[in-house]
């Protein structure tokens, strides 16, 4: 049992065997049988419809993340709430959604599980994952979160994987949280050495779609009539069509018609069909395998299948932060057509790399608008008068994009404005609804850089009109309310936000930044523990955590989330000066003074850092030390009053009187200084000063500044 778990976890690697532990339900995660979320989706297919006959309201809270990976539920449990990207035809679908998307889909299924399991109520729930590392990343992903975040729930894992290789969170969460069990501790069969009737093996090797690990079966298949194997795949196929749950399309049925007869024709209908649909999901992995596979059944000659291939092929390497890799991609795909649509669209994509996607380091705004002054031109060209009225809006859509980030907002506005009029002017209102309420909610966002914020108000209010169960719109507008100083309203976005997705921290982050500065610091710690658990590794939100847990008098609570943070990134300045604080409070100056230091070899510019360091030469006696440190820390944030303050009090226990008038004077001038602090000691200088008048005058106006405190707070 590791630590901080209360289940025993395990990592069973090797050949897939009759032995291992009992569990409530084993599925199968080899993608070749659904594709993505095919271990996912079989665990939802096995405990959802039992659930929604006891508990429908649960199975409707988390109905977007059980469909996304059970899709042939939504006949048992209806629809998930539908928003204009779900009701888009697929050639009207202009957004696509991030690749993050799935770490949502994944913390919804762990919430439902948690939620499952208290609600059963009979025991730990026993859940068993084979072949994971045949697995697509959805799945892995899904893992790795899954193990994290049920320490303390009733539910123990058990995973297999054949010997392949894994991603990196999911190592580590297995490292962390599993017992891992070799092959020889791991139970097999016991060969016979009986003789097998050859077909028997192959139909057992077609029967399991490709996944069995037998290597009988294995050698019999290759062994076999390649016409007599393309046979039995095409009759599988068909089997699975007819028979089969609709998540097969996604795996077994086009595994099987890429090896039967008509790899050209039905496999690329299958294929076609899958990359389109993970597309809309934004399962890009997927996407990016089976545009991968489609591309080598399809003729190049093929030409619009085969860049439309290639085009999704390049989106999701570029959704995946391998943007290097789409530009050559869309680059070989501009050279091989003169297609118009080939160039158009590849152009695009092309303008989004260097304007959006690229690495900071690559991106050239001009170059994004030189692709895009060449895509609206062919767009005008297009015969279909619909089809041009359309692509035009989209391709100046895009520029308008570019010149927000060349600082040209008013050209921005401009495009999009002209784009909402000409939509509207020659459109069939039914058309491109989609599209149309993106181009008002680009126009909010451009208004909002603008500074227009009533006008960029009513826009995002229109937007959410027109999709009312999209939840980053109502994260958007939270955001642009608490500007506008209704904080009332933003956090009552903030929580529709939260009641319309899956989870995701960002919501949750900025929830806790208008709670803290609306004076509800509890509500603040709460949300960013909820992102400290979502995402352990998003270390703004636990440094902000950790501040407010010691500001609020909770330091008790602080060590367990340092101890984390540095366990994940032992190098961050922040929690390494935080640690030295803890350890300073705590009387071991020796300690807290190595954190200071460790703290300013990792960043030289840690403000907290210097100005702890200087406090401890400080109390040693180390004055030149104390000041040198100070005045770096002042230099980097000249606005703090409180660093003024402490530079000015060294200079007075040094006797440098005169520097030390000017730094309490600079910091009298700062928000949120302490002003009758600044005054008494001032005042103590110019006596120093013999300059007997300032000092009374500042003693004074100290003496007033305290008695207005006072009422204020008697008033408060």
């Amino acid at each position: 049992m590791k630590e901080g778990s209360m289940n025993t976890h395990l990592w069973r690697s090797g050949p897939n065997g009759p032995g291992g532990e009992p569990a409530d339900v084993t599925v199968g995660c080899h993608r070749r049988l659904r594709g993505p979320y095919t271990g996912a989706g079989s665990l939802v297919r096995a405990l959802v419809p039992a659930a929604y006959e006891r508990w429908p309201e649960l199975v409707r809270a988390h109905a977007i993340e059980i469909l996304t990976m059970a899709p042939e539920l939504k006949d048992r449990i209806g629809a998930a709430p539908e928003t204009l990207t779900s009701l888009a035809a697929p050639e009207e679908r202009t957004r696509i959604y991030a690749a993050v998307r799935t770490r949502r889909l994944a913390h919804g299924l762990v919430e439902f599980l948690h939620s499952y399991t208290n609600l059963r109520g009979s025991g730990p729930l026993g859940l068993r994952f084979t072949d994971i590392d045949e697995a697509d990343p959805t799945d892995q992903e899904f893992l790795a979160i899954l193990l994290r975040r049920i320490q303390g729930m009733p539910i123990s894992v058990t995973v297999g994987s054949r010997g392949g290789d894994l991603p990196d969170e999911l190592v580590s969460a297995l490292a962390r949280y599993a017992t891992r069990l070799t092959p020889a501790q791991t139970a097999t069969t016991t060969a016979t050495g009986a003789p097998q009737d050859p077909g028997r093996l192959l139909s057992a090797y077609i029967a399991s779609d490709g996944t069995s690990d037998d290597p009988d079966e294995l050698a019999a298949y290759e062994a076999a009539d390649p016409a007599l194997r393309a046979t039995l795949h095409d009759e599988r196929a068909a089997l699975l069509l007819r028979d089969g749950d609709w998540s097969l399309r996604l795996g077994a049925v086009p595994y099987h018609l890429e090896r039967g007869s008509d790899p050209a024709g039905a496999a690329n209908e299958a294929l076609h069909e899958a990359v389109y649909y993970t597309a809309g999901l934004g399962l890009w992995h997927a996407v990016l395998d089976y545009s991968d596979r489609a591309r080598a059944v399809v003729d190049p000659e093929q030409a619009e299948r085969y860049w439309d291939f290639s085009g999704k092929m390049g989106s999701s390497l570029a959704m995946l932060g391998r943007t290097q890799e789409a530009e050559k991609l869309y680059l070989e795909v501009r050279a091989r057509y003169a297609l118009p649509m080939a160039q158009m669209f590849t152009g695009y994509f092309m303008a989004m790399l260097y304007t959006r996607l690229h690495p900071a380091e690559l991106r050239d705004h001009q170059l994004a608008k030189s692709y895009l002054s060449n895509t609206i031109t062919l767009a005008s060209l297009l015969p279909d008068a619909e089809e041009r009225t359309f692509h035009s809006v989209f391709q100046r859509n895009g520029m308008a994009l570019v010149e927000m980030h060349l600082g040209n907002m008013s050209e921005a506005l401009h495009l999009v404005d002209t784009g909402i009029t000409r939509l509207d002017a020659e459109l069939p209102a039914d058309r491109h609804r989609l599209h149309r309420s993106v181009l008002v909610h680009n126009r909010g966002r451009v208004l909002a850089a603008l500074g227009r914020l009533p006008a960029a108000l009513a826009d995002l209010t229109t937007v959410i009109g027109l999709d009312p169960n999209y939840p980053d719109y109502y994260f958007e507008r939270a955001g642009l309310l608490h500007k506008a100083g209704q904080n009332s309203a933003a956090l009552a976005d903030y929580d529709t936000a939260i009641s319309l997705s899956p989870p995701f921290w960002e919501v949750h982050f900025n929830r806790a930044d208008l709670r803290a500065k609306t004076g509800d610091a509890e509500g603040a710690i709460a949300d960013l523990r909820r992102v400290v658990e979502l995402e352990p590794a998003e270390l703004d939100a636990r440094v902000n955590l950790i501040s407010l847990l010691i500001e609020t008098g909770q330091a008790k609570a602080v060590e367990p989330l340092l101890r984390e943070g540095l366990r994940l990134t032992p190098d961050d300045a922040r929690l390494l000066q935080v640690r030295g604080q803890l350890a300073w409070d705590a009387g071991s100056a020796d300690s807290a003074r190595h954190d200071f230091e460790l703290a300013l070899e990792s960043d030289p510019d840690c403000v907290a850092a210097l100005a702890g360091r200087a406090a401890l030469a400080f109390d040693s006696g180390d004055i030149d030390t104390a000041l040198r440190d100070l005045t770096r820390a002042v230099e980097l944030e000249p606005g703090d009053p409180d660093l003024r303050y402490n530079r000015a009090y060294v200079h007075q226990a040094a006797e440098q009187w005169q520097a030390a008038v000017d730094d309490y004077t600079l910091a009298l001038g700062l928000p949120g200084a302490d002003q009758a602090e600044l005054l008494r000691q001032r005042a103590k200088c110019h006596r120093a000063l013999g300059d007997r008048e300032a000092e009374r005058t500042d003693l004074e106006a100290a003496t007033r500044t305290a008695a207005g405190s006072a009422v204020s707070a008697g008033a408060a």
